[in-house]
């Protein structure tokens, strides 16, 4: 705590304020890229599990045609 009270260094509340900024400024443009990665790569998933699901179908298919 004697490292806050050197004059010529920021105290107590200036720190508080440069974390606050820091976190807006870098915390909420990183939130906001990785909301939009999971949300991408949810579509990607959901495409992924159609064509197998299609795929599927059609083995079923087949295994019913052999019949």
């Amino acid at each position: 705590m004697a490292l806050l009270q050197i004059p010529g260094l920021p105290g107590a509340t200036e720190l508080i304020l440069m974390v606050l900024v820091l976190a807006v400024y870098i915390g909420l443009p990183a939130a906001g890229m990785v909301l939009v990665y999971n949300f991408l790569d949810g579509k990607r998933g959901y495409e992924k599990r159609v064509s197998e699901l299609e795929r599927r179908v059609e083995t079923l298919e087949s295994e019913l045609s052999e019949e």
